[in-house]
C-alpha cells in the first residue's frame, strides 16, 4: 500500500521536470509544441532514457510522450491549465493502464506542471 505522501516514480519525474527547466532555459518562450517534443527528445536521448513519441492514439489524440513506459508527458504551450487537458489525461492513463502524467506548460512566465496520478492503478 502507498502512502499518499509518496512521490511515484520521483527521481525519474524529477529528471524529466529538470528538463524541462533546461530546455525552457535554452528556448524561452513562444516556441510551438513541436519544438519542445524535439529539444525533450534530444534531453531523453543525452540521458539515455527510454521514450516513445505519439505512438499511442487515444480518442482522437495522441499522447506527447511515454517516458521508460512509466509516466505519459503532455507539453503544452497555454498560458494556464484547464479542465480539459485533466480530463485529456486521465484518458490517456485509464486507456494505456498507467499511474502517472506530467502536463508541462511552457508559459511566458516559466515552466509550469501538472502531475496527475490515477487512482484506479
Amino acid at each position: 500500500m502507498t502512502n499518499n505522501t509518496e512521490i511515484i516514480y520521483k527521481d525519474l519525474s524529477y529528471k524529466i521536470m529538470g528538463m524541462a527547466f533546461k530546455i525552457f532555459n535554452e528556448l524561452n518562450y513562444g516556441m510551438k509544441e513541436k519544438y519542445y517534443q524535439r529539444a525533450f527528445i534530444t534531453e531523453l536521448e543525452t540521458n539515455n532514457i527510454k521514450y516513445e513519441k505519439e505512438n499511442q492514439i487515444i480518442g482522437k489524440y495522441f499522447i506527447d510522450l511515454l517516458i521508460d513506459d512509466k509516466i505519459i508527458i503532455e507539453l503544452k504551450t497555454r498560458p494556464a491549465l484547464g479542465y480539459i487537458h485533466i480530463k485529456q489525461v486521465m484518458e490517456y492513463l485509464n486507456k494505456l493502464n498507467k499511474k502517472l502524467a506530467i502536463i508541462i506548460y511552457f508559459t511566458k512566465d516559466g515552466v509550469k506542471y501538472r502531475r496527475v496520478v490515477n487512482p484506479n492503478i
